[in-house]
Parts: C-alpha cells; sequence; structure tokens
C-alpha cells in the first residue's frame, strides 16, 4: 500500500484594525464570493513576515507592517481534503498605494466591524477569519521575537 505524502498549507494574514473597522477583501472562490482577511501562502525562500507584506499589499494595495503574532490556526476544510495552518499577524498600514492592482480573484477591500463580519459568518472563506479578530479584540498579542527565519 502506497503511503500518502500529507502536508499542511502554511498561509499568513493580516489582522489589520482601524477605528473598530477590520480590512477584509473579497473574492473569488469555487464557493462563490467570500470575505477572507488578506492572507495568502507562504512561497519558497521568504519569511512569514515578508509573506504577510507581500500578500497585503498584493490583496489591498495598503503597505502593511506587522507588529504582532496574533495567533497560530490550523484548520482543515469540511471536504477533509487540505489543511491549513495559519500564521496571523497584527500591525498597521502605512498607505495606500494608489492605482495599484489587486490580486486576480481579489473584487475589492473593505473595512468591517466585529458585527458586520459576525452577521455574514456564511460567507467566510474559513471559521479562522472571525477567531483571528476576536483574538484581537480580546488582547492577544505575541512579540514577533517568537520567530525565527534562517
Amino acid at each position: 500500500m502506497k503511503e500518502r505524502s500529507w502536508k499542511p498549507n502554511v498561509t499568513v494574514a493580516a489582522v489589520i484594525e482601524r477605528d473598530g473597522r477590520f480590512l477584509l477583501v473579497e473574492e473569488e472562490t469555487p464557493e462563490g464570493l467570500r470575505f477572507n482577511q488578506p492572507a495568502g501562502h507562504l512561497e519558497e525562500g521568504e519569511s512569514l513576515l515578508e509573506a504577510v507584506v507581500r500578500e497585503t499589499l498584493e490583496e489591498t494595495a495598503h503597505r502593511f507592517t506587522p507588529e504582532y503574532l496574533v495567533g497560530v490556526y490550523q484548520w482543515t476544510r469540511p471536504q477533509g481534503d487540505i489543511t491549513y495552518l495559519r500564521f496571523a499577524f497584527g500591525g498597521r498600514v502605512d498607505g495606500e498605494v494608489s492605482g495599484r492592482r489587486l490580486d486576480d480573484g481579489i473584487v475589492r477591500a473593505l473595512w468591517l466591524t466585529p458585527d458586520e463580519l459576525r452577521a455574514t459568518a456564511e460567507r467566510h472563506r474559513s471559521p479562522m477569519i472571525l477567531q483571528c479578530v476576536d483574538d484581537w479584540v480580546a488582547g492577544q498579542r505575541f512579540p514577533l521575537s517568537l520567530l525565527r527565519h534562517y
């Protein structure tokens, strides 16, 4: 019997709050339009911090400076075919790049309150979205010094 090779998909996400609202993206998925934090896959050769800065810029046209690790989250899709290992970072945006085109599949960037997020839970890409926001609101922040990149 051939052994199945399994590994989680390592992803990063930005948890960005401004005036009680969180930066999200609305994106096209096989399940229809869904909300997500600016997020994406770690690419070969980059650090987790480099990945979250890149993904935020590509998906929202905002320059992001990570300041904290909000949490590490593991989620397996209901289909059981993919497991995600998400590193969520909190920080600040340092401006928007005017006229920058967003990644393919990203319809728009928008700012939502936690209540608006809860009201749209059926349109979330994963349960990690609201959990990351709830953890941020609860004050969960870990120093970036926890991470090492060699």
